[in-house]
């Protein structure tokens, strides 16, 4: 079972302690800003093992779920979204791969 399945984050976890989106490198309104950070069948939700010993599993899908409501608010967000952490080293970046890809949550040295 994927590690996302299942799990409930607002409950126990605040806004104010997640890591913050930054804003895209692209518009919004950009035809390029379509993706959907929606898994299914073919596209699987993955973390690597570095986001998830750094950031936790309730905090990785907390953000996810940041990015579900911005994609659905927007229609589409570009497929880098990064979120920052005075708390951490690295930042948390989500990738979307096109067709036959992944949504991948990993850190910036996992790259």
């Amino acid at each position: 079972m994927p590690f996302w399945q299942g799990v409930f984050v607002f409950s126990f976890l605040t806004l104010s302690s997640l890591p913050r989106l930054k804003p895209q490198e692209i518009p919004v309104g950009h035809p390029d800003s379509s993706n959907m950070f929606r898994p299914g069948p073919d596209k699987p939700f993955v973390a690597t093992p570095g986001a998830i010993e750094m950031f936790s599993n309730e905090v990785i899908i907390a953000c996810w779920q940041i990015l579900l409501g911005k994609a659905d608010q927007h229609n589409g967000i570009d497929y880098l979204q990064v979120f920052e952490s005075d708390d951490h080293d690295e930042d948390l970046w989500f990738i979307e791969d096109g067709s036959g890809g992944a949504i991948t949550a990993l850190l910036p040295s996992d790259y």
